[in-house]
């Protein structure tokens, strides 16, 4: 008995222990100037969880920027990536899915079978792109962080910093606008079902909030990286180790209050530079070394003006003639870059539907999930002049939050509606406008079904 007690407890010195918290670290950063505004144990090397994916996904953007990878390519999902643990998106081995759909997935729902599917399908295999992704944390600066895997599960040496991670948010805002619209989606369409977004109840919670990544494992904690904007002023606050979501989720809103009560009004935006290219180390060397290594670039920098799509037309044709490929590929890739739209120097994020949305799909037969649309201008033909009635409200703020967790739930018949918050002595009505009589009287009793208060508002 008194053997079997010793190794009893032998073995149990190697178990996790559930009561222990994981420590905790926080940074608060105006995301304009990257100013600090609050920091605490920012530089303690911790376990960053899903965090991770934020790594994963930037390469993935530098990938099809730089034409590794295109947006449609079909990846083959190897076993490694369909074994992965949970969360996962339920990839199967074998099965091909489109690269923006592994995006969507990793982004939205933090799939780890999905992050490890893109590694694999950049860089050959995973190990190989965790090597990728700690060569481009140095270049950002990300003194302190090491990766060894594409999902952020607990692994020996596998180590960021609040301050580290805050960097990573800030680059992604930045670096890749075109595709920051995916942290703000409360559910995505990823190929093979529609997921919800982990973060999604700080989204629907906390005005202004469009982003980032959370994460979470026993080691970690509870960990997120979040961004908000409210008029001119943006803010990006990150915790780890926080004790439950819940809890994470409050410790974050009350660092972005602080945020916004602590950065001025009006500060000049200092973008962050673009880190040094890494690449694959080994397999861009050998296709190097078959093709003759390019003096210029087949995606170059468009400059403004008129001329810009001419002069790039001119580069991309003469590198292709270079490298010895068809005149048509070069046509072809001046055709797609001149299409390009680069941010302004005053963007801090991009539009809700930018024109150039790189993730919608190309397949005409798949049709598109429903996205959601501010109308700036209510519209005064065509009859829509009807509306909705949500209830009335003790402050602005909850008829907003009240007008947005409505159009979430209710996409069908309130998409392209005009959210309008209407001021009065008795309060603050929450309404949609700019429908027609039939769509108002759907939308109304779609909502009703739902226990929700809603009554038809007609034309003044």
């Amino acid at each position: 008995m008194g053997l079997f007690l010793i190794a009893f407890l032998w073995l149990l010195s190697f178990a996790p222990l559930q009561g222990v918290a994981a420590p905790y670290a926080a940074m608060v950063i105006d995301a304009r100037t990257g100013e600090v505004l609050h920091s605490r144990n920012a530089d303690t090397r911790l376990h960053p969880a899903s965090l991770t994916k934020m790594m994963t996904l930037y390469i993935a953007f530098e990938a099809v920027r730089n034409g590794e990878i295109d947006l449609d390519t079909q990846v083959r999902i190897t076993k490694k990536a369909s074994s992965e643990p949970p969360s996962k998106l339920g990839l199967r081995t074998g099965q091909k899915i489109a690269f923006r759909y592994l995006i969507r997935a990793a982004a939205v729902k933090s799939a780890n079978d999905a992050a490890t599917a893109i590694g694999i399908a950049i860089s050959g295999s995973e190990a190989a792109f965790a090597r990728r992704m700690t060569r481009t944390a140095k270049a950002m600066g990300m003194s302190r962080t090491t990766f060894k895997n594409a999902h952020g599960l607990t692994e020996s040496g596998h180590l960021s910093t609040a301050r580290d991670m805050t960097t990573l948010g800030r680059h992604l805002l930045y670096d890749y606008p075109q595709y920051y619209n995916l942290f703000s989606r409360q559910s995505t369409h990823a190929g093979i079902k529609t997921v919800p977004n982990t973060n999604r109840r700080l989204l629907a919670a906390y005005r202004g909030a469009d982003g980032i990544k959370t994460g979470y494992t026993r080691a970690a904690g509870f960990n997120l990286v979040a961004s908000a904007k409210r008029k001119d002023e943006r803010i990006i606050a990150t915790v780890f180790g926080g004790k439950s979501g819940a809890s994470r989720n409050a410790k974050v809103a009350e660092l972005l209050d602080m945020g916004f009560r602590r950065a001025p009004s009006r500060a000049p935006i200092r973008k962050p530079a673009r880190p040094a290219y890494a690449g694959n180390v080994g397999l861009g060397a050998t296709v190097a070394a078959a093709t003759g290594a390019p003096k210029t670039s087949l995606r170059p920098v468009l400059r403004p003006g008129p001329g810009a799509a001419v002069q790039v037309a001119g580069t991309v044709a003469a590198t292709a003639a270079e490298n010895g490929t068809r005149i048509q590929d070069g046509i072809a890739a001046a055709i797609a870059a001149a299409d390009i739209q680069t941010a302004t120097d005053d963007t801090t994020r991009p539009a809700a539907r930018p024109e150039n949305l790189v993730l919608a799909s190309t397949d005409p037969n798949v049709q598109p999930e429903p996205e959601q649309e501010i109308v700036t201008r209510l519209s005064t033909s065509g009859g829509h002049l009807w509306g909705v009635n949500v209830g009335r409200y003790t402050t602005r703020y909850e008829a907003e939050k009240v007008l947005l967790k409505t159009a979430l739930s209710e996409m069908t018949t309130l998409e392209g509606t005009l959210r309008k918050v209407n001021q009065s002595s008795r309060g603050f009505e929450a309404t949609f406008q700019g429908m027609t009589r039939e769509q108002a009287d759907l939308a109304c009793r779609r909502l009703q079904a739902r226990n929700v208060t809603c009554f038809m508002i007609g034309p003044s």
